[in-house]
This record gives C-alpha cells, sequence and structure tokens, in this order.
C-alpha cells in the first residue's frame, strides 16, 4: 500500500467537495489516501509517496507561503501534482497571455499594474461596452472579482482603490453569455477528456461557483469546443495530471476564460465514471500501490 495525501485548507466548512469519490477507487489501486491543510506545520510530506493538490481554496490569501509549501512538498521526496512549475505559471493570471501567443483565443484583456479611475472609464471605450469585469491577477473563487458599470467605478472608486493599488489586476468586458448561456468546464486527466459541464450563475448574480448559488448541468461539448480545448492543453507548458479549462462564448466564437491547473473542484459528481478516469490517469503516472 502507497500513500498519497490530498492538500487541502484548514476547513472547507461551506464548500463544495467532492474528492471522497476517488477513495474507494484510490483503494482499489492500492493507494491509501489523506487530507492535510498546506497550512499545517507539523505535516510530515516525506510520508507520502505523491502529494495531490485538490482544495485548498484559500491560498490566494498567502501565495508565496502556498508556493513555500509546495516547495518543502518537492524537497521532501514526494512527488506533487500538478507539479510546482505548472502551479508558478498558472498561479498568475498573465498566463492568458502566453496562451494567446500561442493563437489560443482569449476573452479580450487589458493589463493593469495599479488601479486607476480613469483607465477603467477608457476600457469602457475600449471594448465598447457598458460594464467591466475587473479582477487579481492571483485569485481564487471569485474573491475580489466585481461586475461594473461606469456609475459603479465612479461611486466605488474608494473601495476599488484601495482593494487594487499596486495590485496587478484585468479588465475584460463583462460577456452577458455568462448569464444568458453559462461558463463551459472541461476536464481532462493526463491527456484524455473526461467530461464536460456548463455552470450558470444564480438569478442576478454573474460568479456560477457553486458557493455563490451557480448551478451546475452535465453536457455533451460541441466539436468547436472540445477542439479548442483539446488545442489549449497542448498549449500549457507541462504535462498535468488534471485539468479544468473555462470557457466562455463570444461572437467571435469560444474563448478561454481562466486554465484551473491548480486546486479546481473537478466535479466527479457530474459524472459517475469520472472518479475511475481520474485515478487510471494518477496510475499511468504514478504505478499502482499493490
Amino acid at each position: 500500500m502507497k500513500t498519497c495525501a490530498f492538500l487541502s485548507m484548514d476547513s472547507l466548512d461551506g464548500y463544495f467537495v467532492y474528492d471522497e469519490l476517488l477513495f474507494a477507487p484510490m483503494a482499489e489501486q492500492g493507494w491509501q489516501v489523506e487530507t492535510l491543510s498546506w497550512r499545517d506545520p507539523e505535516a510530515d510530506w516525506g510520508r507520502f509517496d505523491v502529494v495531490v493538490i485538490r482544495s485548498p481554496w484559500d491560498y490566494q490569501q498567502a501565495p508565496e507561503a502556498f508556493l513555500a509549501c509546495l516547495t518543502r512538498i518537492e524537497q521532501s521526496g514526494a512527488l506533487l501534482a500538478n507539479s510546482l512549475p505548472l502551479v508558478r505559471w498558472n498561479i498568475n493570471k498573465g498566463y492568458l497571455r502566453d496562451i494567446q501567443a500561442r493563437h489560443i483565443p482569449i476573452v479580450p484583456t487589458l493589463w493593469q499594474e495599479d488601479f486607476n479611475l480613469a483607465d477603467c472609464l477608457a476600457a469602457l471605450r475600449h471594448f465598447e461596452c457598458n460594464e467591466l469585469i475587473i479582477k487579481p491577477l492571483v485569485s481564487a473563487n471569485a474573491d475580489d472579482t466585481y461586475r461594473l458599470r461606469a456609475a459603479d467605478i465612479q461611486h466605488q472608486q474608494d473601495h476599488l482603490a484601495a482593494c487594487f493599488k499596486g495590485r496587478p489586476h484585468m479588465l475584460q468586458p463583462f460577456i452577458q453569455n455568462i448569464v444568458d448561456e453559462g461558463e463551459y468546464s472541461l476536464f481532462f486527466f493526463g491527456q484524455q477528456y473526461s467530461h464536460c459541464i456548463v455552470k450558470r450563475p444564480a438569478s442576478g448574480d454573474f460568479r456560477v461557483q457553486e458557493e455563490h448559488g451557480g448551478k451546475l448541468v452535465s453536457i455533451l461539448p460541441e466539436p468547436e469546443l472540445l477542439d479548442l480545448a483539446k488545442r489549449t492543453l497542448k498549449a500549457l507548458p507541462d504535462e498535468p495530471l488534471y485539468a479544468r479549462l473555462d470557457f466562455i462564448r463570444t461572437p467571435n466564437g469560444f474563448a478561454v476564460m481562466e486554465l484551473e491547473l491548480i486546486e479546481p473542484s473537478l466535479y466527479f459528481n457530474m459524472d459517475a465514471k469520472s472518479p475511475q478516469r481520474f485515478v487510471n490517469a494518477f496510475v499511468a503516472k504514478y504505478g499502482t500501490g499493490n
């Protein structure tokens, strides 16, 4: 029997977690799983063969400490999934510029190093839109993500300035399809496609996460979307054990919203065969524990 740690946070109260659906198929392959917080100062990472990053959904509060924890895990001799180089690349949403340079379409974006009211108002004209999305380059669970009209930007400028002062962030046009149609998430384990869902926000909201009232539906992806997802996977700088690729339909076709390679919910509850697909990819990479 080999041991695997699922990296989590101190408390998952209020979150939807489905990783327990992996425990039985992992055990069948000879892998014992424990869940540990990345903030645990007493954690002995060296006693694990593999550490899989799963639900540390507070890492954005202390990204450098989180990366330091991952470095300790790698130095302990345990294998880390996804890899530390891939995490470092994915932890800052500037990665979108990299994949755009590799001819993968992304939602139109302006990149800001510091908050500036005039720049926000100019972005509305630049995108020819009525609403903006503003969010930090290091974030999770839609923390500090705002949907803003011109009046909102002006009325909330003190709050926005305090939130984003000296904090790199991105400006994007609000795309109505996030409400009308939803955000598409495609899941890959290894290089193999597993399943797809569409996430729609609660009435009056724009955030699709379950924690914010979002609703999930399993779907079969359109061929165009699946093809784009496969091309996007090939554009990554390292091969992931798991990946969740998020897309939205724009007037110009599908575009990447985000690539979730660190701690995405993999929604094993939405496809009964997906836990086994994950375990198959895990065993193909790390072997059985028997």
